[in-house]
């Protein structure tokens, strides 16, 4: 019986819940918001699979291969844009669902939100696209879901983070051809409590009801990371970026991340997956022929099978191939767990009594300094000067 002792110890994967055959785990929210496996004692027969398929207890070097690396860009605007990146994925997914296949993946649901998924149609995809800084929910069912369709020989490909795709390939015990899977770099994955109480505050300042939002929307352009939330009735939507929105400032503090990002288990060169794809900012440093402010994707092909796939798929790409070990340098997420916020624990004391916007404006006021970096940031949007200085900057300070 999976007993979960020390909370970093735990990813969150719901492999444990998946696997039991008595479906006697369930993923329940703590105080933090983050999902934890709970057992009824009573009812378990110990037969000990839940912790033979916990990726963490059961950790995994990646298979030594002859990696590739590439940047690519995907050829049809409409899917770069909607992308966050360079829409790599989109390509890899289509190939799957060409071979009647399913594809799994992240989705924001109109209650807003971050579950995993399935789609079977090519119109569905834009349901993954966009990043989601949110911790997504993988209930056992999915792992189930994905291996009957494994079983009934149809492809699948499926998209989570590290720990979610070896969670899956604990889960299902077994290699299988038919199987596509693809990882993000992940610096860490924020809580979806908190991610509530942002809802919460976004709602009360603008007296609106949020439709939906972008985590990294390219509205002021790729190098701009910027959140968009759109209102039921507010026609001037909301697009505030890294310096400004409480949400990409909590994100990118290490406020409100799980414990176990702190010591995280898949940080690796190499990886139990297909592919593992992420952002490519300065496209300029690998190649002079893509477009260096419309999204590009870095990506390493890790199998046999990655490859034939990556073949198939390349003409929907502009491309480059670089190496490996380049392409991956100085990319501290690969291979380094991000340390937490030393008010972490303070902050989650806060959110536990105070309100939405006490808790945000207690911890991302507006300062005047805040203030000051929006105006100069938009200022050189509006100018059209803003990825020149931005490149300066990153010269200058070796910080994105």
């Amino acid at each position: 019986m999976i007993e979960i002792k020390n909370k970093s110890d735990c990813c969150g994967c719901a492999a444990c819940a998946g696997i039991c055959p008595k479906n006697n785990i369930e993923m329940r929210e703590d105080s933090e918001g983050f999902r934890y496996p709970q057992i009824i004692a009573e009812n378990c027969v110990n037969c000990g699979l839940c912790e033979r398929v916990c990726p963490i207890l059961n950790s995994k070097d990646g298979i030594i291969f002859e990696q590739e690396g590439y940047i690519v860009q995907n050829k049809e605007q409409k899917i770069l844009r909607e992308s966050t990146a360079g829409g790599a994925f989109t390509a890899i997914a289509n190939y799957a669902l060409r071979k009647n296949g399913v594809v799994f993946g992240a989705e924001l649901s109109v209650d807003l939100e971050v579950r995993h998924v399935y789609i079977e149609t090519e119109a569905e995809l834009s349901r993954f696209r966009n990043s989601k800084y949110v911790q997504s929910f993988v209930g056992g069912d999915i792992y189930r879901q994905a291996k009957t369709f494994l079983d009934q020989e149809r492809t699948v490909c499926f998209s989570g983070t590290p720990c979610q795709i070896e969670g899956l390939k604990n889960y299902l015990g077994k290699d299988y051809l038919n199987l596509i899977t693809v990882d993000v770099v992940c610096r860490a994955v924020p809580s979806p409590l908190i991610f509530r109480k942002y809802i919460g505050y976004q709602e009360h300042k603008l007296a609106d009801k949020i439709k939906s939002m972008r985590f990294r929307d390219k509205h002021y352009g790729y190098k701009y990371s910027t959140m968009s939330v759109i209102f039921d009735r507010n026609q001037d939507n909301y697009h505030k970026g890294v310096e400004s929105d409480p949400w990409l400032r909590a994100f990118f503090s290490n406020i409100c991340d799980r414990p176990s990002c702190h010591s995280c288990h898949f940080r690796k060169s190499y990886r139990n997956s297909d592919f593992t794809i992420w952002d490519c900012f300065h496209v300029g440093r690998f190649s002079k022929e893509l477009d260096n402010d419309k999204g590009a994707t870095r990506m390493l092909v890790h199998t046999v099978n990655g490859k034939e796939i990556f073949k198939s798929v390349c003409s929907d790409f502009l491309y480059t191939k670089v190496e490996p070990e380049i392409i991956i340098a100085g990319v501290v997420e690969m291979k380094e767990s991000v340390k937490p916020n030393e008010k972490r624990e303070e902050f989650f004391l806060d959110a536990g009594w105070m309100s939405d916007t006490q808790l945000f404006e207690k911890y991302f006021p507006k300062t005047i300094r805040v203030k000051a970096e929006y105006m100069v940031r938009m200022a050189c949007y509006k100018l059209g000067i803003y990825a020149v200085v931005k490149k300066i900057f990153v010269r200058i300070s070796h910080k994105y």
